[in-house]
């Protein structure tokens, strides 16, 4: 985690401005991955209505916002979660109540209701959306901080990175993440046990979606634009293949899931027009051979690493084949 905070923290120093938003999408992109582990990963709940939790957050940004003028972030992002948290406390007392194909069919319906409510009305500006015109403005100690430079937003997007994953750890590492768990791994011996399953399993879903609105909201800070788009269920399915690309046994494992498509598809669109393709076979080959995603690929090269005599190198054929193991 320090040598990650380290990267993030010279990254605005080493590149140009295009590459400073683009890994704050990415940074933005892997809360919202990292909210939806908390259930399918942990909770062993596969959601596809987490793009309508992350789309309501950027839709109560523009919707509370001023339009000549900066809203404040300390109103609005309380608001933002406040909403993501009140649909994910609806449609987790309702969806919960299933289980198996039937909970991600229900969340489905879900999500894309959800959808249909700002695409098909004018709320927000119905299917051509809405604009923000001024990123959210921080009063802090008399003193504004100016969103509006992509540098200052970046590390904002760096803090909200880090606490996530702060807010995550602390929740897995607690009594109530290890019930979670155990209900994900065995729920008829969990129950048994006296564990509230239902109970359990509402509360992280609702954290879930307040994450995923407080990265839906800063999402719409950065674009200045919402869409019906973010809440369908297409950006669902995309983050759940994020979730299982990084590994869904890690609290930031996800977020690399979210860097490595991202930058796969920025690379692919330069080189081919088929880029959706060939993005498809890589991360098929990647699920094959590393099962628990890209945390176990990182695992093997670096006890590779460290078991090679000085001046070894690590053999290929060893990787891969630790891989299939």
């Amino acid at each position: 985690m320090v040598v990650l905070a380290a990267g993030l923290a010279a990254l605005p120093y080493l590149g140009s401005t295009y590459y400073l938003q683009f890994a704050t999408k990415v940074l933005l992109i892997g809360i919202l991955a990292i909210s939806l582990n908390l259930v399918a990963g942990f909770g062993g709940l596969v959601s596809l209505c987490h793009a309508a939790f992350f789309g309501l957050g950027g839709y109560t940004l523009a919707l509370a916002s001023p339009k000549y003028e900066a809203a404040s972030l300390f109103t609005t992002l309380p608001l933002a979660m406040g909403v993501a948290a009140l649909a994910a406390l609806i449609v987790g007392a309702l969806s919960l109540r299933t289980r198996g194909v039937y909970f991600i069919m229900v969340t489905l319906a879900f999500g894309e209701m959800i959808f249909s409510a700002f695409h098909d009305t004018d709320i927000g500006g119905g299917s051509d959306g809405a604009f923000i015109y001024n990123k959210p403005a921080v009063h802090l100690f008399g003193y504004v901080t100016d969103l509006e430079n992509p540098r200052i937003f970046y590390f904002a997007a760096v803090i909200a990175f880090l606490l996530t994953c702060l807010v995550i750890w602390q929740i897995v590492r607690s009594p109530f993440g290890h019930a979670l768990i155990a209900a994900r791994d065995n729920e008829r011996r969990a129950r048994s046990l006296g564990f509230p399953i239902y109970r359990l399993r509402l509360t992280a879903f609702i954290i879930s979606g307040a994450l995923a609105g407080f990265s839906g909201y800063l999402a719409a800070a950065q674009y200045g634009f919402v869409a019906p788009e973010m809440l369908g269920w297409h950006l669902s399915a995309i983050v759940l293949v994020m979730v299982v690309l990084g590994g869904m046994d890690g609290v930031a494992a996800p977020a690399f899931g979210a860097a490595a498509l991202l930058g796969m598809e920025e690379v692919l669109k330069g080189w081919t027009e088929n880029w959706k393709l060939v993005e498809g076979a890589v991360i098929i080959l990647l699920i094959i051979l590393f099962p628990g995603g890209l945390r176990q690929l990182i695992s093997l090269v670096t006890e590779n690493l460290g078991n090679q005599p000085a001046g070894e190198k690590p053999n290929p054929k060893a990787v891969r084949e630790a891989g299939h193991a």
